[in-house]
Parts: C-alpha cells; structure tokens; sequence
C-alpha cells in the first residue's frame, strides 16, 4: 500500500480516541483530535469504528463533532450503507486504529508519522538551558 495515497481511516472510540471509559466518555487522550483534524486536513476520509450504538453511539459522535472532527462515515463503510444483519458489521478501510490490536496503542505522534512517513526535525526544537547552565 502507498501511504502517501489518500486513505480510508477507521477509528476506534474508547481507548482509542478518548481513555477508556465506558458507558461514560473518557478524558480525550493526548494529541488525539490534533492529529485527526491533520490527518482529514491531508485529505483522508476518516470513519468512527466503535462497539457503541444508539444513545452512547450518539454521545460520542457528539463529543468528537464539539473537538472538531466531523466522520465521513459513522460504523459503516461509506454514509449511504444501510446495515444489513444478515451480513458481517466489519467495514472497510485501508487502516484500522484501534486500542485492541496487538501491541497496544501507539501515541497519537507516531501514528501520523507512520501514516504519512513525516520525521521528526530536531533542529527545530529549541534547547531548553538547564538548571546550571550558568556555569558552562
């Protein structure tokens, strides 16, 4: 896959997006709707994939529109799908972001950059003087 295609994002909700909370919303993690809003910003279409339906579905599509991230599609593959049940709920997308994958969840910095490949440029970072820097 070429990454620096536009791609199809599932995202998952609890632990995820926000700490697990369940039935409630967690404390939204660290960098989480900075790099959503970066991501859609570069063009990738991005779908909420989570466990929750009805009013705690509703709750958290909420919570994600009022930090600024609207899904292209919420639980199904593209906005038009009419779920079937006689048919498996998985959706597509080109990657899948997930607190339940192995090895856990990555920090939301080092997902962007596996997304779109962007390192870090230390030069850009100001050195912090320390404590006793005075007496160099």
């Amino acid at each position: 896959m070429n990454f620096h295609d536009k791609l199809i994002i599932a995202v998952d909700f609890d632990g995820t997006i926000v700490e697990d909370g369940f039935p409630k919303i967690g404390k939204p993690r660290i960098f989480a709707f900075e790099t959503l809003k970066k991501l859609q910003e570069d063009g990738h279409r991005l779908i909420l994939w989570t466990y929750r339906n009805g009013v705690k579905l509703d709750e958290a599509v909420k919570f994600c529109e009022a930090n600024g991230i609207i899904f292209y599609a919420v639980n199904k593959s593209f906005p038009e799908e009419q779920f079937d049940y006689s048919k498996s709920r998985k959706i597509y997308a080109d990657l899948y972001i997930d607190d339940r994958n192995m090895g856990g969840i990555l920090g939301w910095g080092e997902i962007y950059q596996m997304i779109t490949k962007e390192k870090p440029d230390p030069s850009a970072f100001k050195k912090k003087k320390g404590l006793f820097s005075f007496f160099k």
